[in-house]
C-alpha cells in the first residue's frame, strides 16, 4: 500500500503539523508496509529547509531528512 499526500507550500504552519504527525507515526506505516510520499509545489532546496522545521515542530533535532520523501513539484505538473 501507499499514501500520497499533498501540501500547498512549505512553511505553512498547518502543513508543518501535518507532516509531523506523518513523520511521527512513519513507523507504525512501516510495520505494515505501507509506503509514505509527500508533494509540494516548492522546490527541493525548501523541502530540505523545510523538513528542519518539521523535526524541530516534533522535538527532534532539526535535521534535512524525514521518514519519507517530499516530490518538488514546482511546475505544478503532477498537482
Amino acid at each position: 500500500w501507499g499514501i500520497l499526500f499533498s501540501h500547498p507550500r512549505d512553511f505553512t504552519p498547518v502543513c508543518t503539523t501535518e507532516l509531523g504527525r506523518a513523520a511521527k507515526l512513519a513507523p507504525e506505516f512501516s510495520k505494515r508496509n505501507v509506503k509514505m510520499i509527500a508533494l509540494s509545489i516548492d522546490s527541493v532546496q525548501d523541502h530540505l529547509a523545510w523538513s528542519k522545521d518539521i523535526n524541530a515542530y516534533n522535538g527532534e533535532q532539526p535535521k534535512e531528512e524525514l521518514p519519507f520523501p517530499i516530490i518538488a513539484d514546482a511546475n505544478r505538473e503532477l498537482a
